[in-house]
């Protein structure tokens, strides 16, 4: 599963300047580690109010990654 990728698609629908949004991933063992990065102007779009956004993403994020017995994290810069 390209858990990069969907992490990219899910923020391209959300901001936008979907062209700015960039993911960097580390691979340790089963552990994912995904840093977005998104335009400045964007940065509330993803985060939402209290962070909610945010936290949805993750846990979307963590439930693809328990079907493949991966685990991830995401940071938001």
């Amino acid at each position: 599963m390209d858990f990069k990728k969907i992490l990219t698609d899910i923020a391209r629908a959300l901001v936008d300047e979907p062209d700015a949004v960039v993911v960097t991933e580390a691979v340790e063992g089963d552990d994912i580690e995904l840093t977005l990065t998104v335009a400045e102007n964007d940065t509330g779009m993803v985060i939402g109010r209290h962070g909610r956004i945010a936290k949805a993403i993750r846990q979307i994020m963590k439930a693809a990654a328990n079907t493949c017995g991966k685990r991830v994290t995401v940071e938001i810069k």
